[in-house]
């Protein structure tokens, strides 16, 4: 699912997903095109369009990203961050570039963020091996039936709290970019199936009021749809009538009989959390605001109700956070 805020001068690249039928493994994964740190121009298509250097380094990650995961599973590689460090710094090293005069600490050459999840099945297994891979503020999830929405991954940012970072928008520490080194982070687990896999841009999480909210878009738009095509389309809907950005997601749900069998399965954990999410919202968020209402206390109450919901979604949501880097051995 992508789609762009000023139609024609989104910067998210398409999302990729892709499987190798033969080794049972694969990649879904966004690009999201820095903006601000890479506004300048970067090259002009054919046609006269000129297109930032936040665009040109987005599509240059996936292309990068693509090589590498048929390069891995053409050759049978390991799976390693540094391999896919090394793709995404040789390809922007050829891509089109525009050097300035005008430096500064936020600018960058061709920056992006990348997250995504590379996957391994094998027939018969009833578990699934995953290696999130990320680099910046977009993220990678796992969707579970009995416990919800998983984040896989850790914003570079110096917040990383879910819901402080819905309140701000601190800059991030690591960025995948031409002119500044930069880290791919992993961690490596392993998840009973069946699962939903998501790869998502701020796009989609970052304009809800609490990290629930995104499990509900996810939950509610599927249990209206008939197909997963009927899916991608409510959800694109859905977030074009609330976000303030480019948004890109790409899910791919494991062994699920078919579309039906995916929508049964999440009926029960939307209950769940609909009635948990449902209690003290306020109703400055689900009705028309009431014009006598104090501005100033209709904003405390929904912050006390943000805090309230985060504490009670947060263990869950968390369960497979990676730890910070201060507190890796």
């Amino acid at each position: 699912m992508w789609t762009e805020r000023i139609p024609g001068r989104g910067e998210d690249a398409e999302p990729f997903v892709a499987h190798h039928w033969e080794s049972g493994q694969g990649l879904l994964a966004v690009f999201d095109g820095s903006g601000g740190a890479g506004a300048a121009p970067a090259w002009q298509a054919p046609d006269g369009t000129s297109r930032t250097s936040a665009w040109v380094g987005a599509r240059t990650a996936r292309l990068a990203t693509e090589c590498w995961l048929h390069d891995v599973t053409r050759d049978r590689q390991d799976v390693e961050p540094q391999s896919l460090h090394t793709y995404l710094k040789y390809f922007l090293d050829k891509a089109p570039q525009r050097h300035s005069k005008i430096g500064g600490t936020m600018r960058r050459q061709l920056p992006t963020t990348l997250a995504g999840v590379h996957y391994q099945v094998a027939d018969g297994e009833a578990e699934v091996e995953l290696r999130p891979l990320w680099a910046g503020d977009s993220r990678a999830y796992a969707l579970l039936p009995e416990s919800g929405l998983h984040v896989l991954t850790r914003d570079h940012t110096q917040e990383s709290d879910a819901l402080e970072l819905l309140r701000s928008d601190p800059p991030m520490t690591n960025i995948v970019c031409a002119d500044r080194e930069f880290d791919i982070d992993t961690h490596h687990l392993v998840m009973r199936l069946p699962c939903v896999l998501v790869a998502a841009t701020d796009g989609f999480f970052g304009y809800v009021h609490t990290p629930a909210d995104f499990e509900d878009l996810l939950l509610r738009t599927l249990q209206q749809a008939g197909s997963a095509a009927e899916w991608a389309h409510l959800l694109r809907h859905q977030v074009e009538s609330f976000t303030a950005d480019d948004a890109s997601l790409a899910l791919l749900a494991l062994n699920y009989r078919d579309f039906d069998d995916l929508r049964a399965r999440f009926s029960r954990r939307l209950e769940q959390l609909s009635a948990q999410q449902s209690r003290g919202r306020p109703s400055a968020l689900t009705a028309v605001p009431d014009p006598i209402a104090e501005p100033h206390d209709t904003a405390a109450r929904i912050r006390a109700w943000q805090d309230q919901s985060w504490q009670v979604y947060r263990r869950d949501y968390e369960s497979y956070l990676p730890h910070p880097p201060e507190e890796l051995v």
